[in-house]
């Protein structure tokens, strides 16, 4: 299977196994719209409720786990985001799917921890959408190093990432960050904090292409420095991107996805360079 998604995604890979997706949504053109969609990309079938009642019989009637839900902030029965509250409370991953978008309503959104909103404002919403949730089936395959001295840095990196379904390691130190990357070679994006005690990010990021090229570990630094000149010195000790705190959670999941994108990218150009 083969997919190329709206921002330059690519996925390369077998079908999805085992994966129960939950489209919670009142509208007959979305929910034929998706679920042909999904199932022609992905041979997803997708189980339709179409109201609150049916959205609760939906996950009592099965043991099996809900990997992901796709929700509309209103459905009947649920006029008032019920239905959303329902399926955080539940802990399961849930994509909003909203025709309705103010920045009161973005904040109360993203306060809940979902995995991400799509607007129905567009010709390729669905598409979109389908990205996204190509992306939260895949990004286990990507394994990302946070490296702060900071425990509530660390904390918050590593909660933004577990919820778009990364894994992730986490280290307080240069040294320690060196450490897991000789143990762990399939980490693919590091993370790293400018100013640490120990190794600060730009030796951290000198040492570390030192045996380590772009080709293999993408590296984004972070800062709450008001000074902009440290995404130019960063850059020049080999780091990849740069990021000024405090983050935008759709620029940073971008920036993350970008990256990524850009390692498999390579990777995939390696065996034809190779042989050429």
């Amino acid at each position: 299977m083969a997919f190329l998604g709206i921002s330059g995604m690519q996925y390369s890979g077998g079908m999805f196994d085992d994966v129960r997706i939950v489209l919670a949504e009142d509208s007959n053109v979305f929910t034929s719209m998706i679920s042909k969609r999904l199932k022609e990309l992905f041979d997803i079938d997708v189980e339709i409720c179409r109201n609150f009642e049916e959205l609760q019989l939906c996950y009592d009637k099965s043991s099996q786990e809900i990997t992901l839900a796709i929700s509309n902030i209103n459905l009947p029965g649920a006029e008032n985001g019920e239905a959303l509250e329902y399926l955080v409370d539940l802990s399961i991953p849930t994509i909003v799917f909203t025709g309705t978008f103010q920045e009161g309503m973005r904040d109360k959104l993203m306060a809940k921890d979902i995995v991400d909103y799509i607007l129905k404002d567009n010709v390729f919403a669905v598409d979109l959408l389908a990205e996204s949730i190509c992306r939260f089936l895949t990004n286990h395959r990507h394994h990302v190093l946070i490296v702060d001295d900071s425990p509530t840095a660390r904390a918050l990196l590593s909660s933004r990432l577990k919820r778009y379904n990364f894994r992730v390691s986490t280290a307080d130190s240069g040294a320690k960050a060196l450490e897991l990357l000789k143990a762990n070679r399939d980490i693919g994006l590091m993370i790293t904090d400018y100013n640490m005690p120990d190794i600060d990010g730009f030796e951290l990021t000198r040492r570390i292409r030192s045996s380590i090229g772009s080709h293999q570990l993408r590296i984004i630094g972070v800062s709450s420095s008001s000074n902009r000149l440290l995404s130019a010195r960063f850059l020049k000790a080999g780091g990849n991107d740069f990021m000024l705190r405090p983050f935008i959670d759709e620029e940073f999941y971008c920036r993350v996805n970008q990256n990524l994108d850009t390692l498999l990218q390579i990777q995939s150009m390696q065996p034809a360079r190779k042989s050429a």
